[in-house]
């Protein structure tokens, strides 16, 4: 138990170190619907442990405000009504002094509970899946800042403890090749997985090779010169009407000025590191490039299967395999059965993590998903042949 009391600091307090460079203005900010405020993520993190832990579990327990409930569920339909995502941003109540309040008053209440010794698997389960949340929504703060700020003319810098710088591309392209065969998949074992990654399998592949390198700036920026964003025979249909619709010409937080290339990162706006591997494009991007190149995007489960053959941690790797339910997938019942499978259609899986994966929060068998459009993640690309 004292291993899980100190684990809840730790993720706790790592949210708020996050936040530890904003300006009070910076935690309201929603430029657009799939980026949240700041401060939204730190109540909405303590609402889930009040909600689904404290309240049912903890005898005495006083809700911190009846209406936040209201205020800050995400998408849980079992809980109850709540605001529309569009309007998170529009919440200048409760103050961020308030929100801070919010989360030393569920602290200090969870750190009562996790001192009994009566805890049960089932609720020591749900308090691992609490954490793994929070640390889900600590990625979606680093990524959520960076939106509000690159999209702020002044491109103004914040500093966030422990991110880290991706690794450069080597200028030699290396493959692993992987024979074809029965291989297995999905999540075996003890340790934390979120039910999607469950459900252990085999799968048949045919022969495929992976790129042991991402896809760079330099290789991205010469497809734009090629071109690229002008071709619709690259395309898919979607994304060519993405394209169209939005004018595209280079991935988010790029920005052209007297003919030099400048990239917008945490740190602020400086001239693009070819060196470093492309980020922030969306699923019909790296699909695109990928035909640009001769090759495609790997499938989850050859990229799983072939991920102990190369470094992947630096950006999510686009997949061309739709997100849908492994063998044997069942939906949790209550609230917590809403966690995934309701997402499972009309979206496409990443793997690995990123340079704002909490540490300890990656493996080989998680699987990420997003729409194709969005670009706001470090998203990058993995070619295969």
């Amino acid at each position: 138990m004292r291993h899980l009391k100190e684990k809840y600091d730790l993720v706790r307090s790592a949210s708020e170190s996050i936040c530890s460079g904003l300006h009070t203005e910076d935690y309201v900010v929603q430029p657009v619907v799939d980026v949240s405020p700041p401060k939204w993520h730190l109540a909405h993190t303590s609402w889930f442990f009040e909600t689904f832990i404290l309240i049912p579990q903890l005898s005495g327990y006083e809700v911190f405000h009846p209406a936040w409930g209201y205020i800050f569920n995400s998408y849980y339909e079992t809980v109850g009504e709540r605001v529309p995502r569009t309007d998170r941003g529009n919440l200048s109540r409760p103050s961020v002094d308030e929100v801070y309040a919010y989360r030393a008053h569920v602290d200090a209440a969870m750190q009562t509970l996790l001192a009994s010794d009566s805890l049960d698997d089932e609720l020591l389960d749900l308090i691992e899946l609490g954490l793994n949340h929070e640390q889900q929504h600590q990625e979606l703060l680093i990524t959520d800042i960076k939106y509000i700020l690159g999209h702020n003319p002044l491109f103004p810098g914040v500093y966030i403890p422990d991110l880290r710088k991706p690794e450069p591309v080597k200028d030699s392209v290396e493959w692993v090749d992987i024979p074809e065969g029965l291989y297995e998949i999905g999540a075996r074992g003890e340790g934390f997985h979120f039910d999607n990654e469950r459900g252990a399998h085999q799968t048949y592949l045919n022969a495929f090779g992976l790129r042991t390198s991402l896809v760079s700036n330099r290789e991205y920026m010469a497809f734009i010169e090629d071109g690229g964003y002008q071709r619709f025979e690259l395309w898919h249909s979607e994304g060519w009407d993405w394209v169209q619709k939005n004018s595209a010409r280079a991935p988010l937080y790029w920005h052209e000025r007297n003919d030099e290339w400048w990239l917008y990162d945490l740190d602020g706006l400086k001239p693009l590191t070819p060196e470093a591997p492309v980020t922030h494009v969306n699923y019909y991007e790296a699909a695109a490039y990928a035909a640009w190149a001769g090759c495609r995007l790997p499938t989850e489960a050859e990229w799983e299967v072939a991920s102990d053959h190369f470094r992947w941690g630096d950006c999510w790797e686009w997949t061309g395999s739709a997100y849908l339910p492994y063998p044997g997938f069942t939906t949790a019942e209550g609230a917590v059965g809403e966690y995934n499978g309701k997402f499972m259609v009309s979206q496409m899986v990443l793997r690995g993590g990123s340079v704002a994966t909490p540490d300890g929060h990656s493996r080989k068998t998680y699987r990420n998903f997003f729409q194709p459009w969005l670009q706001w993640q470090y998203m990058g690309i993995r070619l295969a042949r």
